[in-house]
Order: C-alpha cells, then sequence, then structure tokens
C-alpha cells in the first residue's frame, strides 16, 4: 500500500503568469488571481505582496526573457522562487486535465506545479554572470545568424544582393570578434570565472568559446553529480523499456544551446585528447554507430570536466579520475 505525502497545512505555494504587459498571480490559498502591469511598479507591488506571506515556492515560467525582471525581483526579496519549461507545464496541465489555456488559468496550474513537481530553486546571480550570459547569448545568435547568410550566400547569383550579404557578413564577423575579446576580459577579471577557465580550458579539445558558455550557462558544473550534469545537457540516456520489450535508449531534453558547443569540441576533442580518442576508438571497435560513439564521448568530456571543476585540478591533475571508466 503507497503511503501519501502529505504538505503542511500552512505552505503557501505561488504561480506567476508573465506576458509583455502584465503578470497574472495565483496562489494556492486563493481561487482569485491578481494582475498588475508588468513593470517596475507591478514587480515592486507583487514583491510587497509576497514578502510577508513567506510561500514555499513561487514558480515563474520562462516567457523569453520577459520573465527576467520579476525572477530577479524575488531573489533580490530572497524569495524561494523556481523558473519553469513551459514546455513541462504544458504537460503537466495535460496531464491534470487541464485543457484550456488562458492566462489565468495558466496562474493556477503554475501554482499545481509548485505544489507537486517541487521544481528546483533558482539562485541569485551576481552581475558577472548576468553580464557573462548576456554576451554568450548574444555570440551564439550572431553565430547562427552568419550560418543563415552564408547559406543564402550559397544560393545567390545575383552580384548586388551578394554584396549586400557580404556587408552583412562582414559587420557580423566583426561583432563577433569584438564579442569574444568581451567575453576573453570579463572572465579574465573575475577570479572565479578565470580560475575556473583556466582549468576547462587545459583540457585538450576544450577551447575558450566551450569554456565561456559552460560558465555562463551550466552553473551547477563542479557542484553536482555525473548523472546530473550529463541530464542537464542532454547526454544522458534514458530507456525505453516496456514489459518484454527493450528499447533502444535515447538521449532527450537538457540545455540544446550547451549541448550544441559541446558536440563541436567534442569532435575535437576525439581528434586531440587522448582519453576521449581511446575512448571513442574502444566503442568503435565494438560495432557502435559513430553518433552513438560522438554522445558517449560528449557525456565522457563534460563528466571529466565536471570532475575537475568539483576537485580544483587541472587536465594534468586528473590522473586518478581520467582513470575511472565514467
Amino acid at each position: 500500500m503507497t503511503e501519501s505525502i502529505s504538505l503542511p497545512a500552512a505552505s503557501l505555494f505561488v504561480g506567476i503568469d508573465v506576458a509583455l504587459d502584465k503578470l497574472d498571480l495565483a496562489r494556492s490559498d486563493s481561487s482569485q488571481v491578481v494582475t498588475v502591469a508588468n513593470n517596475p511598479e507591478g514587480i515592486a507591488q507583487i514583491v510587497q505582496l509576497l514578502t510577508p506571506l513567506a510561500p514555499a515556492t513561487i514558480v515563474v515560467e520562462a516567457t523569453g526573457g520577459l520573465e527576467r525582471d520579476i525572477l530577479a525581483a524575488l531573489l533580490e526579496a530572497g524569495l524561494p522562487v523556481a523558473l519553469a519549461n513551459p514546455g513541462r507545464v504544458r504537460h503537466f496541465a495535460k496531464a491534470l486535465g487541464r485543457l484550456a489555456k488562458t492566462d489565468a488559468i495558466d496562474a493556477h496550474v503554475l501554482v499545481e506545479y509548485a505544489r507537486l513537481a517541487t521544481p528546483r530553486l533558482a539562485q541569485k546571480r551576481s552581475e558577472n554572470q548576468q553580464e557573462l550570459d548576456a554576451l554568450v547569448t548574444c555570440r551564439r545568435q550572431l553565430t547562427q545568424v552568419r550560418t543563415e547568410q552564408s547559406n543564402r550566400r550559397r544560393q545567390t547569383r545575383s552580384p548586388r544582393a551578394l554584396k549586400a550579404i557580404d556587408a552583412v557578413l562582414k559587420t557580423i564577423e566583426q561583432q563577433i570578434k569584438n564579442l569574444d575579446a568581451q567575453i576573453a576580459e570579463l572572465i579574465k577579471s573575475d577570479e572565479d570565472f578565470s580560475a575556473c577557465d583556466a582549468m576547462l580550458q587545459s583540457a585538450p579539445g576544450v577551447g575558450p568559446v566551450l569554456s565561456a558558455t559552460l560558465l555562463a550557462e551550466l552553473t551547477e558544473l563542479g557542484s553536482t553529480g555525473r548523472r546530473q550534469i550529463s541530464a542537464l545537457i542532454g547526454v544522458a540516456p534514458f530507456n525505453q523499456d516496456s514489459g518484454r520489450i527493450k528499447g533502444i535508449r535515447a538521449i532527450r531534453g537538457g540545455r540544446t544551446a550547451v549541448r550544441c558547443v559541446l558536440y563541436m569540441a567534442t569532435i575535437a576533442a576525439i581528434r586531440f585528447n587522448p582519453i576521449i580518442k581511446a575512448f571513442a576508438q574502444r566503442l568503435q571497435v565494438t560495432g557502435k554507430k559513430n553518433k552513438v560513439v560522438i554522445v558517449a564521448c560528449m557525456r565522457k568530456l563534460i563528466v571529466l570536466l565536471n570532475a575537475m571543476l568539483r576537485d580544483n585540478l587541472s587536465w594534468n591533475q586528473l590522473n586518478l579520475v581520467k582513470a575511472l571508466d565514467l
């Protein structure tokens, strides 16, 4: 017989649905929804309302960056707030039978998500951490535009169009170079970033782009286990079994932006990193498919990097950990 888990009666859970011009707040102790403007005044009202209530968890749904101000204000006030993935929240709503979708309904769904899903609480980040995240994100977006324009150039025959595309590409290249310099300077100016960057780049195959991406978008690196860090990136294989059927394990979820950069770094590591190279060759001998080998090497590399930051070791000092079958 399965025992149900009951929460303390005094626990208060809050959900905040974020839109461009408004914030809808729902509470577990009320059916009403409080709506305020999504501006400094409205955010201040929410903080003033929630601070004396001491809620157990506040859930804010990620909304393309529109949630950043309210999230920062709640963290600044020392309130327990979690940032929820909208896809997961939608699946959660369907599991509850909530098929209709309005801002008010979404706010109440977030309340149930806070109460039942126990999401991981967000942590307040330093100004340098936020700045590095913004710079790395901007660089990634410009790189995507560069790729789009380069692909468009190969399909263009008009001399005038080619001239315009070349001008765009030249500007983007210069902006990417500027961002690389700004990212490097920011990392150098921060003692924690600088130390972690030196450790990460001591590993063959890890360059400044991967190092900056990990520092900006994988803050859990070095403070969590190997299985958790693999799952966060999306390189942990999950079972697909049912009854007597044993399905093929596959990766899913995770942080796509980090995984893409890690993929490119792993391609280089398979060639130049002796540990990753030997690991890949061992898998290839057993007949593993090429993509399976690459993903396994991605997992191996991130687990090793996680161990380096966890134990404060450079690559050459990691002999014991490198010898393990991670």
